[in-house]
């Protein structure tokens, strides 16, 4: 299998990282994912990753505090799987780095664009910690603007559904997935893939969305190498 990209951003939640529960850790979980990400990076892949802290805290679960507060929770929450996905990828002898967008120089670099770059460059995989690190963005948002910032060629997002549907098929079974999107489609729609300041910001920009299902973790692989089992959006 020969990669279709060179440099890619893969936006996992925070919930691919959470067992049945939804809530905390699976550590079988994060290994099977750290193991699809090391057979792309073994490709000669470039590698940034987002993670969402959704399985820890959200920032709307603070219902009655200060948004800006609870943002800010939940970007020290995403850093709690960052650094668990560093642990599962070095155990796999993959060299990786985890920057955050607020400063915790004892345990991550601070984000410097620069030198994610020449992490990537020298075969790194870089993995972004506390969001865009400003209250009121997702992590969809900072996935979008740190692929932007790296010259990624697409975002992987993937999700626990496997594509983009014109209705939730958990509810509807005759929900009908799209093969091909534009981002238009999805903001005109109000298609759920990611939050509305995240799709223009790929739009603006002519970043490319493969939207897929995590529930096979060696999709990762599939979507890099150009099988179409997802949603793509450009």
């Amino acid at each position: 299998m020969k990669p279709k990209y060179k440099r890619i951003m893969i936006k996992l939640s925070g919930e691919a990282m959470a067992g049945d529960e939804g809530f905390g850790l699976d550590h079988n979980k994060i290994d099977a994912i750290a193991k699809e990400i090391k057979k792309c990076y073994d490709m000669g892949t470039e590698i940034g990753i987002v993670i969402g802290g959704g399985n820890f805290w959200r920032g709307r679960d603070g219902e009655g505090m200060d948004r800006s507060r609870a943002d800010h929770m939940g970007m020290l929450a995403t850093v709690i799987n960052c650094l668990a996905m560093l642990d599962a990828l070095e155990q796999l002898g993959v060299e990786a780095r985890v920057q955050t967008a607020i400063e915790m120089r004892q345990i991550a670099e601070p984000y410097i664009r620069l030198r994610a770059g020449r992490h990537l460059e020298k075969g790194r995989v870089v993995i972004f910690g506390c969001g865009t690190g400003n209250p009121f963005f997702s992590t969809d948002t900072a996935a979008a603007l740190r692929a932007a910032e790296i010259g990624a060629e697409v975002i992987l997002l993937a999700k626990k559904i496997d594509g983009v549907y014109d209705s939730d098929p958990n509810i509807n079974p005759d929900a009908k997935k799209f093969d091909k999107l534009s981002f238009m489609d999805v903001l005109n729609k109000g298609l759920g893939v990611m939050d509305t300041t995240a799709a223009t910001l790929c739009m603006d920009n002519n970043i490319p969305l493969l939207v897929f299902g995590l529930d096979e973790p060696e999709n990762i692989v599939k979507v890099l190498c150009g099988e179409n089992i997802g949603t793509i959006v450009s």
